[in-house]
């Protein structure tokens, strides 16, 4: 199938297929004799795998690894389950710094309650967010 047919058949746009074709996660099969991109049946299902993938957190990069593993004939089910379990592991790390940035916001807010808009030092742009110098 050519690739407008590809991008309408999934329901995205024909800039997306370029896209995943030069960053190597979704490669036409051929090229019609005038040079248009040919891909076979299974890219729509190739294109749904890297959107979800996508969903769940995993980059581009992570991706084409996925597949060229799945191309060269070996299952990915285990280096999937690997990039799965540190995305988790990057997510609690941020949800922890998340979580201490929320206690500062909120330190800030009470702050800005108890302070007086008319007592703020000309010299700080505002000494809700005091820079201590």
């Amino acid at each position: 199938m050519r690739i407008g047919e590809l991008a309408e058949r999934v329901g995205t746009s024909v800039k997306t297929i370029r896209y995943y074709d030069r960053i190597g996660v979704l490669t036409p099969t051929e090229r019609s004799g005038s040079g248009y991109r040919l891909y076979g049946e299974d890219a729509p299902d190739r294109y749904r795998f890297v959107r979800a993938a996508q969903a769940v957190g995993l980059r581009l990069g992570e991706i084409r690894e996925v597949i060229a593993l799945r191309d060269r004939g070996e299952t990915p089910c285990r280096f999937v389950a690997e990039l799965i379990g540190a995305r988790a592991a990057e997510l609690d790390e941020r949800i922890a710094e998340l979580e201490v940035l929320r206690g500062e916001l909120r330190a800030l807010a009470r702050r800005a309650e108890r302070l007086d808009p008319r007592s703020c030092d000309p010299r700080l742009v505002c000494h809700v967010i005091d820079t201590g110098s």
